[in-house]
């Protein structure tokens, strides 16, 4: 029996107000199956699909998921059924959900399936015990199923992100890079390099740096023998020669 959904209570996000927004060129562009009157309006449908979900600028031959794609070019499932795949995809689990933290991976499937950072970690804890107890594939498909998905997108539309925030689309940010995953690939006694060199104030001792590159880092440099030339003695070898 899975758990239910922990009560979380929504809070203002920062973002733009209605009524105060302009018409630009950086706001989304709804994609909708609907509309779609051709091969190029398709194609154009599934880019956004992969860009939104996958996060990528220029989508690898390896990303996409042909199957899916045959599906929805002959109409035989719904956009929306087509992000659940996407969620679902080897892809997906493997370039997002197995580099994070449950409590990120919450975050940025929130930003990529409905559009919207998760309310802090209230929202977060509650969605990572439905990620822990039914899985990834269980997760995506309660967010896909959920009511706010169901409001804002439907069975036609690809997710964007709503009501853009300041600077870029968040939906475009690289979870790799993460604080997280950073210090777990690089720690060494409870610290890493980066946490010395990029959140240290002040002026920065070489000492201390010195001291969060993992050592056998620096056993492995001073191994290294390089192989010098004496140009000298080469020349006057050459000179007896003659």
């Amino acid at each position: 029996m899975s758990l239910p959904l922990l009560a979380v209570k929504p809070r203002t996000l920062d973002q733009r107000v209605v009524s105060y927004e302009v018409p630009a060129e950086d706001d989304p562009i709804i994609y909708r199956l609907t509309d779609a009157t051709d091969a190029t309006d398709v194609d154009a449908l599934i880019w956004a699909a992969y860009r939104q979900i996958f996060s990528e600028h220029l989508i690898l031959a390896s990303y996409r998921q042909p199957f899916l794609e045959s599906q929805l070019r002959n109409r035989a499932i719904s956009v929306q059924d087509f992000i659940r795949g996407l969620g679902k995809s080897v892809v997906y689990r493997e370039q997002v959900a197995a580099v994070n933290s449950n409590y990120r991976l919450v975050d940025i499937s929130f930003k990529r399936f409905l559009g919207r950072p998760t309310y802090g970690r209230q929202e977060q804890i509650a969605w990572s015990i439905i990620l822990a107890t039914r899985g990834l594939e269980g997760f995506i498909d309660a967010l896909v199923d959920s009511e706010e998905y169901q409001q804002n997108f439907g069975a036609d539309i690809v997710p964007y992100q709503r009501r853009r925030r300041r600077a870029r689309p968040f939906n475009l940010v690289n979870p790799r890079y993460s604080d997280y995953w950073r210090n777990k690939e690089m720690s060494l006694s409870g610290r890493s390099y980066y946490q010395v060199r990029y959140y240290t104030t002040g002026p920065l001792d070489k000492q201390v740096i010195r001291g969060a590159i993992p050592a056998n880092f620096l056993s492995m440099a001073r191994s290294i023998v390089v192989p010098t030339l004496d140009s000298q003695r080469h020349v006057a070898r050459a000179t007896s020669s003659w």
